[in-house]
């Protein structure tokens, strides 16, 4: 099967039959597909170039892959991510940050997040879509901005409840962590959590086990958000600005997190983000700082994480604002560069900060 590898992308763990030889990569200059022949990996096609892709979807009942673009609306393609059409009739944003897919009552619904943070979805695969008003009039957005130009928030990224797929949860960027429990129609607020969330991420086995990242560090909650605890926040040494964070679809106690030390403020100055990747066995109560072929605290931010647990293997991708993709096939104990040289893998403008000037 192919996997997904991008910064908005709703769907970043997987439990698969085989490996998985092929990965669709959401860059700043569109999507590389990448494969691996034999015992290494290179890029093998290209396309949608000179579009910003901020998230990759596979819908599998209709073979059909989706790319969110920023200021470019949603594109499908059919053939495997050769080829693409615009397909975002009805959407009124077109700076797509985030997609996620559910089933809900035998019926796929595609789920579209942008900046200005809005929710669309689709029930057609994408032909035709409808805003959900009430993502924004049942709450108070007063506060919702984002610290650089155009100091707007976005929808950055979407879940669901893993035993009910008509529980939503939206992470906005600055704004707060939302959850609706009937398929997006109305909305509440979740408090306890730092406003900066980047994006929330649930037990699969203990649902009301929720971990939030964000500006603020890592939040995490046991009793489905009626309190929360923040086990590391900013300056951390796991890194105080976390974003991606996965699980081991078997035994979600094991976590992988990756985090810059400070915020994209300090990367503008110094043009690193000091990133470490970071795992859990136990559920989030104790990270150890993985090193195997990773420089401590290295410059490009990973901007886009997958995991693929196969039998007794784990294998963990990472993408970088540095164009390099990382993978580790022995649950984090070591990484290789297996891809280098592609467009920076980025949420927005975050690369620009780190490419600015070279770090010695």
């Amino acid at each position: 099967m192919a996997i997904s590898l991008s910064h908005g992308s709703g769907e970043t763990i997987y439990a698969s039959d085989e490996p998985s030889t092929t990965v669709l990569v959401g860059t700043v200059d569109g999507v590389a597909r990448i494969e691996r022949n034999g015992a290494g990996w290179s890029v093998t096609e290209r396309s949608l170039r000179d579009h910003h892709i901020h998230a990759l979807l596979f819908e599998a009942e209709s073979g059909m892959w989706f790319a969110g673009v920023q200021h470019g609306g949603i594109f499908a393609s059919s053939d495997g991510g050769t080829t693409w059409e615009r397909r975002d009739a009805g959407m009124t944003e077109d700076n797509v940050y985030s997609l996620s897919k559910a089933m809900l009552d035998g019926k796929v619904r595609l789920f579209a997040g942008t900046e200005p943070a809005k929710l669309f979805v689709s029930d057609d695969l994408g032909r035709s879509w409808s805003e959900k008003p009430h993502f924004r009039s049942d709450v108070d957005t007063s506060g919702w901005t984002f610290p650089g130009e155009p100091h707007v928030a976005h929808l950055k990224h979407i879940n669901f409840a893993p035993d009910d797929p008509h529980t939503l949860f939206g992470s906005v960027e600055v704004g707060g962590l939302f959850k609706s429990t009937d398929d997006g129609e109305s909305w509440a607020e979740i408090t306890g959590v730092y406003a900066d969330v980047h994006r929330c991420v649930i037990d699969a086995k203990h649902p009301e086990r929720m971990f939030v990242t964000g500006g603020m560090g890592l939040w995490v909650t046991t009793d489905g958000g009626d309190s929360w605890s923040n086990p590391y926040s900013k300056g951390s040494e796991p890194g105080g600005y976390p974003d991606q964070l996965v699980f081991k679809p078997s035994d979600p106690r094991f976590m992988i997190i990756t985090a810059g030390q400070e915020s994209p403020n300090s990367w503008r100055k110094e043009h690193t983000a000091h990133t470490r990747i970071s795992r859990s066995r136990d559920g989030g109560e104790t990270w150890e700082t993985l090193s195997g072929g990773l420089d401590d605290k290295f410059q490009h931010a990973v901007e886009a994480m997958c995991l693929e647990e196969t039998g007794g293997t784990v294998r963990i991708f990472a993408a970088t604002t540095g164009g390099d993709i990382l993978l580790s096939e022995d649950s984090g104990d070591t990484w290789t560069t297996i891809v280098s040289g592609l467009a920076p893998i980025s949420k927005g403008g975050h690369y620009k900060a780190l490419a600015a000037q070279a770090v010695s």
